[in-house]
Order: C-alpha cells, then structure tokens, then sequence
C-alpha cells in the first residue's frame, strides 16, 4: 500500500508519518519509508541522531544509478539519459518491490530499528545553497516519483512517504501514485486551505483523501474541523507525552504511547488497507502517462533531445501480475496516449 502524508509546514504531518511507520513496524509490517519534503526532518522523527541522519544517501545524488537499474532492457528508452522523473515502465523495464533486495536499495535505502521492528529509510536529500539558482526541488524529488512509478507493492506491505509541504506535489503527477492520502489539519483557517486545495485535484483524479486533525485540544477544534472538511475528517490527534519525549531524543517504548493516539494509528492503518478492493491499476498506469505525456511536451523532449512519448509502451499494464522483463497487462490500447482522465489541465512538473 502506497501511503501519502500532507500539509501545511508545521501540521505536524511529519511527526504523524513517523508515528504511523512505528505503528506498522510495531506489527511487524514490512516498510519502506521515504521522506521527500524539502525539510529533511523523517529520519530524526525515527530515532536518528543529527549525524545519522545527516550520512543517509540522498535518492536525488543517485538518480543516475536510478534510472540505469529501472530502464533494464526495455527498447522504447534509447538510454537513462532520456527518461525523466514522470518516465513509465513498459516490456523490459526493471520494476521494484517492498520486500525485495534491488541495487536501488542497496544505494539508497537504510535500515532502521524501531522497537523490535526494521524499516528501510529512504530520503530524496536535502535543498542545499549548491542548489539555489540551478535547481528546483522537484528535481529532488525526481527519483522518488520515478521509484512509485515502477513500484509494484501488495496488501501488508506499505511504502509511506512524507510529502513535501503545501500542495507543491501538484506540480507533478507524483500525487495520484498513492492508494491514500492522509491529510494533517490543524484547527485553524490556515490548517484546512491546504485541503481545499488537495480536495480539488483529489476529486478530478479519484485520489482517495482522508483528513486527520492535530493539534486538537477541545471539542470545539474538532467541530470547526467538521465544519470546514465533514465527512473526509477521520481522526483526531490530540497532546502527546509520548511525541514531547520523542521530540527530546527520548523516546519510550511505543506500546507505551497513549491509547487514544493508538487507536488513531489503528485507523489510519485500517482505512488504508480497505482501498486495496478499490485499486484500478489500469487507470493507474493511464494517470502516469497522462502526466508523462504532459511533461515530455512542456519541457521533457526539448531536455533530452528525443520523443519522449514514444517511451510509452501501450500494450503495458502496471500490476501485481507483472513480471520484471516481461509482462503485458490488460493493455490500455489508444487510451494511453489519450488525455482520457479527467482533470487534464492539471499543472506538469517543472524539469528533473
């Protein structure tokens, strides 16, 4: 299950998706975490010290080696070099899984210990003064749209992301790669303008959101939460001994966080894993080529100095029957290449 954490900056969304990727490891859930916000905070929120988070690769400094492993011997990709972050998979392409052993983990991904429990930690690398001037974060986060797109991942197993803030992720199609997308609002005007925003896009590409409020301390927050988002409010987080103690580097065992907390958690986890019966992944391979298509007119073939629509395979259906090397699906047939989604004006992505 793909899992999708956004918000404003300071929702609290990255202390949430550290709670959340505890809670699954707790249950002995396989994971692969991966923080794309353009503040590097996921891996401290995970028990790493300064220095430890500090020495994970940056998936953004390895995209090379990225696009070389997932391009394997699929022929409509003339060489890494022309793919870009929105590049979909077809015949020959490399795809990825939670639970495998793959060279893109082997240079990207860390493992970290959580209560019993291991998690593979990826990061897209931190906005540095290097980059001011030259590059825009989405070319950070390139590799991590590129891994969802030739991800194939099943039911109990998760790959939860900690999206960057605001609703930049529009910018590019990376927000329809997620079977949910949990939404952290606090209480206040500012809290819910991101929602409406996401709410929007969410409805024209038949994005599963759900909203969960932090921050809470009344009953009075809860029901302006009510009022602002209704029915798409799941939960509500409320103080937390156990994240004040985190927060200080101390964190207790995590059976130990409150119950109130948990059974958030236990929801999160629940309302995820119900989407499974609703995934389409004829229409998911259809919104990576309609965003693939977008970006390879505004800006992609004039990059790379190639066609790139011509990297999209039409008889390719991403999907748990898939095969590396192999694997035709149902076949998408002139849809492919058709903007058949609704919500065909959506913004593309700026170069990567």
């Amino acid at each position: 299950m793909k899992i999708a954490f956004v918000g404003k900056g300071g929702s609290g969304k990255t202390t949430l998706s550290s709670l959340f990727i505890r809670h699954l490891a707790a249950a002995g859930a396989p994971v692969v975490a991966i923080d794309a916000d353009i503040n590097q905070h996921l891996g401290p929120a995970l028990g790493l010290d300064e220095a430890e988070a500090a020495a994970l690769p940056a998936m953004g400094e390895r995209l090379p080696l990225i696009k070389d492993y997932l391009r394997g011997s699929n022929p409509r990709i003339a060489s890494a070099a022309t793919m870009i972050k929105t590049t979909p998979p077809g015949r020959g392409s490399r795809l990825v899984r939670v639970r495998e052993p793959n060279p893109v983990y082997d240079a990207c991904a860390r493992p970290v210990e959580l209560d019993g429990g291991a998690v593979r930690l990826m990061v897209t690398g931190p906005f540095t003064d290097a980059d001011l001037g030259v590059a825009c974060y989405h070319s950070k986060t390139g590799a991590v749209e590129l891994y969802l797109n030739h991800l194939v991942d099943g039911p109990d197993e998760y790959v939860v992301v900690d999206m960057t803030a605001g609703s930049d992720s529009f910018a590019s199609g990376m927000f329809t790669r997620f079977d949910m997308t949990f939404l952290v609002a606090e209480p206040t005007r500012k809290g819910v303008s991101v929602y409406r925003q996401y709410k929007e896009y969410a409805r024209d590409f038949g994005v599963a959101l759900k909203v969960v409020g932090n921050k809470i301390q009344e009953q009075d927050d809860i029901d302006f939460l009510r009022a602002e988002v209704g029915d798409d409010l799941l939960v509500t987080v409320g103080r937390s001994d156990w994240v004040r103690a985190m927060e200080k580097g101390r964190p207790p065992r995590f059976d130990l966080l409150e119950e109130a907390n948990a059974r958030a958690l236990k929801t999160l986890r629940a309302t995820a894993d119900a989407t499974y019966e609703q995934r389409d992944w004829e229409r998911y391979t259809r919104q990576m080529v309609h965003f693939h298509l977008k970006n390879a007119e505004s800006w992609g073939n004039e990059r790379t100095g190639a066609d790139l629509a011509a990297q999209v395979d039409p008889g390719f259906v991403l999907g748990e029957g898939v095969g590396d090397d192999s694997g035709i699906g149902a076949g998408l047939g002139e849809a492919v290449g058709a903007d058949a989604e609704a919500g065909a004006d959506a913004s593309v992505s700026a170069p990567a």
